[in-house]
């Protein structure tokens, strides 16, 4: 009775971390990223994010657009744009690594590894198909799993 007890707090004790962890600040900056804050609207309803060069040079930055945090990631000549937080259960995307997966930039989660292309949002799987004679592992899609955003550049200004 007593082991079921300890169990029990214990399983309780991780809960509480996770949920700690999970709603913690969100301007902490590691890696490399940066947040930024909604800085100004425009007339077409696009959320100035910052300078060109400056998120060139960081690589990547968050802020909140229409009351979302998103992250604007530059990647090879490119930027994207997405939620910040991965749709499977809130990892941190900003924080994640980048990998090209088949010809895809995909972000990384870093808490469960989910894939995520940078373009479509789309989730990525490694399957088998086992009706085959010596299945090997290919990477398939689930669908557009996560939310991504527009951006636009105009004179030297990133904008969602």
């Amino acid at each position: 009775m007593l082991d079921l007890i300890i169990l029990s707090l214990h399983f309780f004790v991780c809960f509480l971390i996770s949920v700690a962890i999970w709603r913690g600040p969100k301007d902490v900056d590691l890696c490399s990223s940066s947040t930024g804050t909604v800085e100004m609207m425009e007339p077409g309803g696009l959320i100035l994010i910052g300078k060109e060069d400056d998120i060139k040079k960081s690589r990547r930055v968050t802020a909140e657009v229409n009351g979302r945090e998103v992250v604007v990631f530059y990647h090879e000549g490119k930027f994207h744009a997405m939620d910040s937080r991965c749709y499977h259960e809130g990892g941190p995307l900003r924080l994640g690594e980048i990998e090209d997966i088949n010809g895809q930039a995909c972000i990384v989660c870093p808490w469960h590894k989910y894939k995520i292309t940078l373009e479509t949002g789309e989730g990525l799987y490694e399957g088998i198909n086992p009706l085959e004679p010596s299945p090997t592992p290919q990477w398939q899609s689930k669908g557009v799993k996560q939310r991504i955003h527009k951006v636009t550049i105009d004179n030297g200004n990133v904008y969602v």
